[in-house]
């Protein structure tokens, strides 16, 4: 099955000539391989560029082990820059040469060449090696099938589709099958094998099991706010283990560079701050989540917020969690405090949008209670529903925008 990954390779063409490194990032087994040496190879292609132009390394290939040494690498590159035509290199997993900045550096002031490299670790290939470009690496960021593309590609009923996608996520690799026991158990392999594997290796962790019970208790509480406190609670309650908050804080941040999870910070709609005491995780994709609670634990609720979430991302919004601190009177007359919730506020460039997920509003009291904490949102910026039910969007007499998840998932905000 074939994913044209339109968007992506749009980024890659836009960014063409801009002086930059250009660093394709994401989760492993995302499609950043296929983006590079098919996609983007065969659009080269197609625009006349000549095969011997374009330089393609897979670094995580046994048979270029030799390559993953710097000096080495870099003299096969240049035995390669035999004229002043332009020259595309094609570097997968660059993260496995060390003093790959190094590398890279000496690329940047030859006039005929463009570099593309991918990794799947934010530490190295986002952090370090932009501040370490001081501006001369562009960053592109892949993620997961959206529904959009899985729908493209799989065809068929849209109901049927979204269900398979909340239940096997977005990895084009779990696409291929047809069978759901051989879908869940290439998720389950990917995760013991890849991803989790890698991250343990990767940060020399000893404590393999910890690891482990880390990522069942942020997928079985995905969504929920949390602290490291809780989880080390969590931690000592549920599975028997001593893991300290300072541990689960650097194992969380591990997660995060490999792209298994994303945070959504609390904020603070009207005193207009961050709230640092918690934090909500939401998985990269779904899938995996599911399949690392065995597909047992599926809640279409919390899985919709997910999408929902990773989309936004995806729509390349940065997303918070919002507070809305409110007064009311208690049985005893006295006023009490307390915060509602606003699920996504989110941000890009001057764009801001209060968003809520609703898996379903069957009557008006739902209604009111979905919108209750973005009707004491005190600005004028967009406030939508996202809702699993089939409704036409439109907006109601509040002056919310009610969107029903496909045409959000379909069409965006």
């Amino acid at each position: 099955m074939y994913f044209e990954r339109k968007t992506y390779l749009q980024e890659l063409i836009s960014a063409e000539g801009n002086g930059m490194i250009k660093i394709i990032t994401g989760i492993r087994r995302c499609g950043k391989s296929f983006l590079i040496f098919n996609i983007f190879r065969n659009h080269l292609l197609e625009r006349g560029v000549q095969e011997s132009h374009i330089i393609q390394v897979n670094l995580e290939d046994r048979r270029n082990k030799r390559l993953r040494d710097p000096d080495v690498l870099l003299d096969y590159v240049d035995r390669q820059l035999t004229d002043d035509d332009m020259f595309y290199i094609l570097l997968d997993e660059i993260q496995m040469v060390p003093e790959f900045e190094d590398f890279l550096n000496s690329y940047l002031h030859i006039k005929n060449v463009e570099v593309y490299v991918t990794g799947s670790n934010a530490k190295f290939l986002s952090k370090d090696v932009i501040t370490e470009f001081r501006g001369r690496g562009w960053e592109i960021r892949v993620h997961p099938l959206s529904f959009a593309e899985y729908f493209e590609g799989v065809g068929g009923e849209m109901a049927p589709a979204l269900e398979t996608y909340y239940l096997y996520g977005g990895l084009p690799g779990v696409a291929q099958f047809d069978n759901p026991a051989e879908k869940q158990s290439y998720l389950s392999e990917v995760f013991e094998t890849v991803y989790l594997k890698d991250v343990i290796e990767r940060n020399h962790l000893h404590n393999a099991d910890g690891m482990r019970e880390l990522t069942r208790i942020l997928a079985s509480g995905m969504g929920a706010s949390l602290n490291v406190r809780r989880i080390a609670n969590t931690f000592k309650s549920a599975a028997g283990m001593e893991i300290g908050p300072n541990t689960i804080s650097r194992y969380l941040e591990h997660l995060q560079d490999a792209f298994i999870i994303n945070e959504a910070l609390r904020y603070d709609v009207k005193g207009r701050k961050y709230i640092g005491t918690e934090t909500k995780y939401y998985f990269e994709d779904v899938g995996i989540r599911n399949a690392i609670l065995g597909f047992r634990q599926i809640e279409p609720n919390h899985t919709m917020e997910n999408v929902i979430y990773n989309e936004l991302r995806r729509l390349k919004y940065t997303v918070d969690v919002g507070l809305i601190e409110i007064v009311r009177r208690n049985k005893e007359g006295k006023s009490v405090r307390s915060n509602l919730e606003i699920d996504f506020v989110v941000n890009r460039i001057d764009e801001r949008v209060y968003i809520q997920s609703a898996y379903m509003m069957p009557d008006r009291e739902k209604v009111e209670q979905e919108q209750a904490s973005l009707l004491r949102v005190p600005d004028g910026f967009k406030k939508v529903i996202v809702t699993g039910d089939r409704f036409h969007s439109h907006y109601n007499d509040d002056g919310i925008l009610i969107k029903g998840i496909y045409d959000f998932l379909l069409h965006g905000l």
